[in-house]
């Protein structure tokens, strides 16, 4: 019998006020990774208070003003996470700040607790690295936007995953949930969103989801996902994450851990490692990139 009542929290079921997405640690059962996406409209505001936290102010749609420490800072956002990347900030704990949207949108506030008092940074639509992973089937974009760049955190990290309908994400199945050369243990947030599809694309699209078990730790998840869906990652290999044919997939990845060297570290199933070579051979789906790219990255 599946775990997917465990793991896999329903779009809209742990909504607060202007939250339509809330996973704190204790709903997680886990000590690192948190996720609030606010849907704003023009004009509207919400106040956070980081607390032990850091977290990015991450624009999945629309733009913003953020007031912090007495400064404020434009971010231009983006129509949507199927069009665009976009610019960002970082805050630190024991921050106050304010978003004010200043178009209708949804702001993602990804998050881990901090052991580092670090400085707020504003991150350009330049700084977020982008690329293409993956061949044929596994083909996907990659932008990272607290993950091998520039953004210094004590242990947050974050990137988005945009998937063509059809292909398979997050594969070969990988974990990280030992400390190792080769390792890091790293709790992990994914959140979904999935692009409608079909007639005047009035169809709405779902992908699937599945965790497994690693060495020593059991874990069995294979489910639906659908827009505003998030599954948690405490431990175990993860992998794939499918997009149904006709609907793109994109997911926001928050991962942080007890490491204070704040890397992405992880390991292949070894049954299924073998793909990266294999794909090696193939063309990139040519519906890849979807958005425009950083070409220095």
């Amino acid at each position: 019998m599946n775990e997917n009542e465990k793991y896999l929290i329903k779009a809209g079921s742990k909504a607060d006020g202007v939250y339509d997405t809330v996973v704190t640690t204790e709903m997680a059962g886990w000590e690192f990774c948190s996720l609030k996406v606010a849907a704003l409209k023009a004009g509207e505001s919400v106040e956070v208070e980081t607390g032990e936290t850091e977290l990015l102010v991450l624009p999945l749609s629309g733009a913003a003003i953020v007031a912090v420490d007495g400064t404020t800072y434009d971010l231009a956002g983006r129509e949507s996470v199927f069009t665009d990347i976009t610019d960002y900030i970082f805050i630190p704990r024991g921050k106050t700040f304010t978003v004010t949207a200043t178009t209708d949108g949804r702001f993602s506030l990804p998050a881990t607790k901090a052991s580092k008092d670090l400085s707020v940074r504003y991150c350009p639509r330049s700084e977020v690295k982008t690329g293409i992973r993956g061949s044929g089937i596994m083909t996907r974009q990659v932008n990272n936007y607290a993950l091998g760049n520039d953004v210094e955190t004590s242990h947050l990290l974050v990137c988005e995953v945009l998937t063509p309908g059809g292909n398979w994400s997050s594969y070969p199945p990988h974990k990280h949930d030992v400390h190792s050369e080769d390792e890091r243990v790293l709790e992990e947030i994914y959140y979904f969103e999935i692009r409608d599809g079909g007639p005047d694309n009035a169809t709405e699209g779902f992908g699937l989801q599945r965790v497994y078990d690693s060495p020593g730790k059991e874990i069995d998840v294979c489910a639906e996902v659908r827009s505003g869906d998030t599954v948690v990652v405490p431990w175990g290999y993860h992998g794939p994450s499918v997009a149904a044919p006709g609907h793109d997939m994109y997911y926001l990845n928050v991962m942080g851990g007890p490491a204070e060297d704040s890397i992405w570290l992880m390991t292949d199933d070894p049954c299924h490692t073998w793909q990266r070579q294999a794909w090696e051979g193939d063309d990139i789906d040519p519906r890849v990139p979807f958005t425009p790219m950083n070409e220095e990255n």
